[in-house]
């Protein structure tokens, strides 16, 4: 029998870039896990995120760099197996502070499609650099003064059984815009559907709130039989914005 804590709160994604001393921590964001509108159904790997959370402030980014982050990192530097790459902490944000959901020694889907195109300086350089064991000195991330709000669509089914091979048809897309395949292969020349969660769409402006209509909006205008996906990707933080 295992009894495990139930954490009650916000998920919240935070990246960090480790050269086994030193690490930086990347825009936060959230995933929206369940496959329903409002948090409803089962688990999924994701049918959304956005980026950056609103309600992350300096002090918690600290609290999560102190509590959690540097701890970790120091105990693998002590037992003899420093950490230089991606840490992924998945975190609940409780009423008693951040708790730790997972780690992942890799970005995170869908979250990086929200992050990353945020991203306003390399992420060549310092990834290339924590390579070759030169660490992160002189490397500070910085991003663009927006929103991003990614949209997953799904395939008809899914998380439970689905169809591979439907065709998908992608009409042309506003600026702004980018979608990034997960789920798709070429058959003849033509796109279809070969996994689960098939398509992230991604939209990016300064204003939260048209980059959530915007990425909806995309999602809603590609096609392919039995495509599923949340339209309420974002709906806290709409909340919160009021």
């Amino acid at each position: 029998v295992v009894i495990e804590e139930c954490m009650e709160g916000e998920e919240l994604s935070v990246f960090c870039l480790a050269d086994g001393e030193e690490f930086v921590a990347l825009l936060s964001s959230q995933d929206h896990k369940r496959i329903g509108e409002g948090d409803t159904g089962p688990n999924t790997g994701g049918m959304g995120a956005y980026a950056p959370v609103g309600f992350v402030t300096d002090e918690l980014m600290h609290e999560v760099a102190d509590r959690i982050v540097a701890p970790v990192l120091r105990a693998l530097a002590e037992g003899g197996s420093p950490f230089s790459g991606l840490l992924y902490a998945g975190l609940m944000i409780t009423g008693d502070g951040p708790r730790v959901v997972e780690f992942n020694c890799r970005f995170g889907d869908p979250e990086t499609q929200a992050v990353l195109p945020l991203l306003s300086s390399s992420l060549l350089e310092p990834m290339l650099s924590m390579a070759e064991g030169s660490g992160l000195s002189g490397h500070s991330p910085s991003f663009a003064d927006a929103a991003a709000v990614t949209t997953v669509l799904a395939a008809d089914g899914y998380p439970g059984a689905y169809r591979k091979g439907v065709p998908i048809t992608i009409p042309p897309l506003p600026g702004g815009v980018q979608v990034f395949h997960a789920g798709t292969a070429l058959e003849s020349g033509r796109l279809v559907t070969s996994g689960g969660r098939v398509l992230a769409v991604t939209a990016v402006d300064r204003d939260f709130g048209r980059a959530r209509a915007a990425s909806r909006d995309a999602a809603a205008s590609i096609t392919f039989e039995g495509r599923q996906f949340r339209g309420d990707i974002g709906w806290r933080e709409a909340e919160r914005r009021g």
